[in-house]
């Protein structure tokens, strides 16, 4: 059976003020689920960032243990498909958010947001890809499914230097299509062109349509993880029967755009959910990321790995967008190494 006190990174919020640190818990401070797992690796998300902000409307309980996503190994289970040391993954539901998520040496979670770890993937190789890299794999996938395919023209991924931008770059670039990458941080090229970009343009070069409700028929779809103007920007200048995949919104939750481009063009704005996505998709996805949309380069998308001791300061860094890529925390790790 599991220890009975464990560590792990809670935030707690008492009105406007918000504390987190490490502490211990047991295992009755877990809510209630199908399937209880001992963690190896979790993953930095923006949205564990938002948790520990002040006045934040994404925690919805408190304490709360951050991390939307986990790697581990089962250890009690009333579900018959995961056995006890079974290897899974899990993300979704209202892990991290309104229940306890991956910070902790143990989560307990519903059946329905685990499933069994695909074949070829270890658990750290899971929380490298994470749920950004499941986020790409959905747009790619919608997109595909509304009719993209390699040789249309460039696809644009914007907020190109983060956690689902990034992968994007590298899954699409993998599949043979032309990427053009955008992003904030000029000093990211190399990198970008590392992953399989085309062009790395700035978030300015996508102003094409100079204050005109259309812009010229540039892109042949769009990975957008940045949301707000540029959404409005991209929905401006993509080609005839063209789409975007949006899953973003750092750059702000208001899309002030006008129909002109639906109806004159025939567009699309696919929304891509990476939360309540049904178990059985969730499954095909993550197959298919351990096989036919495996990352070419996993490594590179990786920025780094922290402790739990680490995850204040890795938090800090993700909201002030200081971190490319993907950032791990090694939950059964002391010191970062």
């Amino acid at each position: 059976m599991p220890e009975d006190r464990f560590p792990a990174f809670v935030v707690r919020r008492q009105d406007d003020e918000v504390s987190s640190g490490v502490e211990e818990l047991g295992l009755d401070d877990l809510p209630a689920g199908e399937v209880l797992v001992e963690v190896s690796w979790s993953s930095v998300n923006y949205k564990d960032g938002m948790v520990s902000v002040p006045g934040n409307r994404v925690a919805r309980t408190s304490p709360l243990v951050p991390g939307v996503d986990l790697a581990g190994v089962v250890v009690a289970s009333d579900d018959p498909s995961l056995a006890v040391g079974t290897e899974v993954l899990a993300h979704g539901g209202d892990l991290g958010v309104s229940r306890h998520g991956g910070y902790a040496r143990f989560a307990r979670v519903p059946s329905g947001s685990a499933l069994a770890l695909p074949d070829g993937l270890s658990a750290r190789q899971a929380m490298a890809i994470g749920t950004a890299g499941f986020t790409a794999a959905l747009s790619l996938d919608q997109l595909e499914q509304r009719g993209l395919r390699p040789g249309d023209g460039p696809v644009l991924v914007t907020g190109a230097s983060g956690g689902v931008g990034s992968f994007a770059v590298d899954l699409l670039a993998a599949r043979g299509y032309e990427v053009v990458a955008s992003s904030g941080k000029a000093d990211e090229r190399p990198w970008l062109e590392r992953l399989g970009a085309t062009t790395v343009i700035g978030r300015d070069d996508l102003d094409e349509a100079g204050g005109r409700v259309l812009g010229p028929e540039h892109w042949a779809g769009a990975v957008d993880c940045v949301g707000g103007e540029t959404l409005a920007r991209i929905l401006q200048t993509l080609r005839y029967g063209a789409a975007v995949a949006a899953s973003g919104l750092t750059g702000g939750t208001a899309l002030q755009t006008t129909v002109y481009s639906f109806i004159t063009r025939g567009v699309a704005l696919l929304g891509v959910d990476s939360v309540q996505t049904p178990i059985e998709r969730r499954r095909a996805v993550w197959a298919r990321l351990a096989t036919d949309l495996r990352p070419t380069h996993l490594d590179d998308l990786v920025a780094g790995e922290v402790s739990l001791d680490g995850v204040a300061g890795a938090l800090s860094d993700i909201l002030a967008s200081r971190v490319r890529g993907r950032l791990l925390v090694r939950v059964d790790a002391g010191p970062a190494h």
